[in-house]
């Protein structure tokens, strides 16, 4: 590692430890009688509405408890589920295929956060030092990616739209996001794919946005999901959860800055955004489209993730929205 590299991973090593999840989550005191749910959760925008619903009481209101328990990365998220010390998680169709495959463990009941015009979610991000600006000169140009991931998808996905074939798009394996914010600000990587809100964090600092899923919704959203045995014993109290989460998001939707604290106390953007960051509009009440999930259940056969097929109707349920 040169030593240039080495002070910019030290950087964010530092900006990314302000980014961890945060200890102190909950707001409201627990009522008695309430089933409680407890919630994995990454330090991202997606959470967001929730935090809301805890801050505003909306919780309670429904007549469910909330515990928080955070992750630092999907991985560890994954784990808690599959141990049951977990009920609901924030993550992606392909996460709950591979969770799905040998028979149903959990459903997504609801959308989390989904792209929509002039707010993506994922970024296909050119280094400042790469001259690309473009999609076709991503041909043939290493983009760093987490593999086998939705990230990997909607690359792959967002590229094949502007007319790459299998062939020109390449991807290389920079798992972690510190790592690939710290080569792409050093030029050692010419390309990586970055969620919001550090997508701009990247800009911030000299980068180039190539693309983004603004513009194909159906690839880039990530939904929430509760283990299949909580939502059979516990239907009611699922519901009350996305009650509260529809409240929230409307309440989010109206008066976006009023939620900015909100976004500093539960560390979803890193504190140089704090000031311009501006927070997307979030979905209403809605699950994946089964045309959604057989596109991405195509993809997981296609990269050899997934052998068979995993069922649409076993694995997403729309039965409990408002």
């Amino acid at each position: 590692m040169n030593k240039k590299l080495g002070v910019i991973l030290l950087g964010l090593a530092i900006l990314f430890s302000a980014c961890a999840p945060a200890i102190q989550v909950t707001t409201e005191t627990p009522a008695a009688g309430f089933v409680t749910l407890k919630i994995a959760v990454l330090p991202i925008i997606d959470t967001l509405p929730m935090y809301i619903a805890q801050q505003e009481g909306l919780f309670a209101k429904h007549g469910v408890n909330v515990e928080f328990v955070p992750v630092a990365s999907a991985p560890e998220r994954d784990q808690l589920i599959a141990a049951g010390q977990a009920d609901g998680m924030v993550n992606e169709t392909i996460s709950t295929m591979l969770f799905n495959k040998d028979q149903v463990q959990v459903q997504a009941v609801r959308y989390a956060l989904r792209p929509v015009e002039n707010a993506g979610h994922f970024f296909i991000i050119a280094s400042a030092k790469s001259g690309i600006t473009d999609a076709q000169g991503l041909k043939e140009v290493e983009i760093g990616v987490s593999q086998g991931t939705v990230i990997e998808y909607v690359t792959d996905r967002l590229l094949q739209a502007e007319g790459l074939t299998s062939d020109e798009i390449k991807t290389i394996a920079v798992p972690k996001i510190p790592d690939r914010m710290a080569l792409l600000a050093s030029g050692e990587l010419s390309a990586g794919v970055l969620p919001d809100p550090l997508g701009a964090l990247a800009v911030q600092q000299g980068a180039v946005i190539v693309l983004d899923d603004s513009k194909h919704p159906e690839y880039g959203f990530s939904v929430i999901s509760f283990r299949k045995a909580v939502i059979d014993s516990n239907p009611e109290a699922i519901k009350g959860f996305l009650a509260a989460i529809e409240e929230a998001t409307a309440l989010l939707n109206s008066d976006t800055k009023k939620y900015t604290a909100v976004l500093s106390d539960q560390k979803l953007v890193p504190p140089p955004l704090l000031e311009s960051y501006n927070v997307p509009p979030f979905p209403s009440a809605g699950v994946p489209t089964e045309a959604e999930w057989n596109d991405a259940l195509a993809w997981a056969k296609e990269k050899g993730m997934l052998t068979a097929d995993v069922s649409y109707a076993d694995s997403v349920n729309a039965s409990l929205l408002p």
